[in-house]
């Protein structure tokens, strides 16, 4: 069975973070990062790293408290990791997972690299989490013209 899509490129990592402000100024000053989008409200702040983001979850934020603890010995840093893919059909691509035995998380519009667009979590053997990332809505990316 061939697969029924290509990998394009990283879309975001994900990082569960203690602080913020210290983690924003390593990323921006030190790397070059740039702020993309804030959603304070849920403890969100995503950088522009070239084409891709970083995102940093505040684990005393609501995203951040459904993780678990702080990262730690005990704890996990990392929440997901995101490919966007080209050929994004989640019909055809869900079914191919669950041939293969793949556990198929939530679907929902999220926003990424690129804007706004369609995605889905599957989980690896080992638990971790993978975002499939579909196109993005044109118009939908706050930061550079689309």
């Amino acid at each position: 069975m061939s697969v029924p899509f290509r990998l394009r490129q990283l879309d975001h990592v994900v990082l569960r973070v203690r602080d913020v402000a210290a983690m924003r100024r390593f990323y921006c000053v030190v790397l070059g990062c740039t702020p993309e989008l804030d959603q304070a409200g849920i403890g969100l702040y995503q950088l522009r790293a070239g084409e891709s983001l970083i995102d940093l979850v505040d684990v005393h934020g609501k995203l951040g408290r459904q993780g678990g603890a702080a990262p730690g010995a005990e704890a996990r840093n990392m929440d997901h990791f995101c490919l966007a893919v080209d050929g994004y059909d989640e019909a055809a691509i869900t079914a191919h997972l669950k041939s293969h035995g793949v556990r198929v998380g939530e679907t929902g519009m999220r926003y990424g690299a690129e804007g706004e667009g369609p995605s889905l979590y599957v989980f690896d053997p080992e638990g971790n989490v993978v975002e499939l990332k579909g196109p993005p809505v044109p118009g939908s990316r706050v930061g550079l013209p689309s």
